[in-house]
């Protein structure tokens, strides 16, 4: 049976009877951020892309600070001063390149990544291993004292293989980043190796003047002493980079670039030179003006 029609407003039956009618084009009224989310790191949502791992988002993500060409090698001198045209003296350091050249590739189809091996130096085949002597051997390069390897950003950073890097690689003005294994000072205590102030000098202090003191609880912190405490040992001794070191002078002809301020290392040590990765990268070729042949590089070092 058909349900009848109200005749009148006062017969519809109450508000709170009748069942609730949600329209979705109704406004709601309420606060809006004007910023946007900020992202979970934890993948509870749909909103978030899922997680890249795979070797080629791990390259795309370090693609802004992977130079674009590759660094050399160099010798550190020893440090010097010099002046600038306001009658100002600055130290500086002076490294020397010796035969620099290009040994081998990494490319990404074969080895993951983009990449140039640097060999600097000279070294008697008779010291040179027979695995590392045939490697020297197939690229047709002279042993090299000194390997490095230069990550760079894509395959326009792959220098020819057998090409020479002199000291014009680099453009007075530019900044460069300098690594170098810092002086060793052997065993050393915790106030040298790490600034500690040491025990007090006087008020029942007796033979423990340069101690370290504790180190660790007794029972709180599971009765044991926590990886990475520093204490005594071995200092120096490792790698050490020097951000945004500017190159000051460059000596082609004799293969010298002067370095402002100081960088790691002895004198004599060898000394690792890029692009600086905080700055912005110089406006200079990718490849040296005076290429070399690897025929004629070979001829030049035997």
């Amino acid at each position: 049976m058909a349900t009848k029609a109200y005749q009148s407003i006062s017969m519809m039956p109450l508000s709170f009877l009748t069942p609730q009618l949600y329209l979705r084009n109704v406004p709601r009224r309420g606060i809006k951020s004007i910023s946007k989310p900020r992202p979970n790191r934890f993948n509870r949502s749909q909103n978030i892309p899922l997680l890249e791992s795979t070797t080629a988002a791990a390259l795309e993500r370090r693609r802004f600070t992977t130079p674009l060409r590759t660094g050399a090698l160099g010798t550190k001198k020893g440090m010097t001063a010099m002046y600038d045209p306001d009658g100002r003296r600055f130290p500086c350091t002076v490294v020397q390149m010796d035969r620099v050249q290009v040994v081998a590739h990494k490319t990404r189809e074969r080895n993951g990544y983009f990449a140039v091996q640097v060999g600097s130096g000279w070294k008697h085949p008779s010291n040179v291993t027979r695995p590392l002597l045939g490697h020297f051997a197939e690229h047709k390069v002279s042993p090299k004292r000194h390997l490095v390897e230069f990550k760079v950003k894509d395959e326009g950073g792959l220098l020819g293989i057998g090409e020479i890097i002199g000291a014009s690689w680099f453009q007075e003005g530019q900044y460069v980043d300098a690594r170098a294994n810092s002086r060793g000072m052997g065993f050393a205590g915790g106030m040298k190796r790490h600034g500690f102030s040491g025990q007090p000098a006087s008020h029942g202090t007796s033979l423990t003047h340069r101690a370290m003191g504790s180190a660790g609880q007794s029972q709180g912190g599971g009765s044991r002493v926590y990886p990475g405490k520093k204490m005594a040992g071995r200092m120096g001794g490792h790698q050490v980079t020097t951000q945004n070191v500017k190159v000051v002078k460059v000596d082609g002809d004799k293969g010298l670039v002067v370095l402002h301020g100081s960088i790691p290392g002895p004198d004599g040590c060898l000394v690792k030179l890029s692009d600086a990765i905080k700055k912005p990268w110089p406006n200079v070729p990718t490849h040296p003006l005076t290429a070399q042949p690897a025929a004629d590089a070979v001829s030049d070092t035997v």
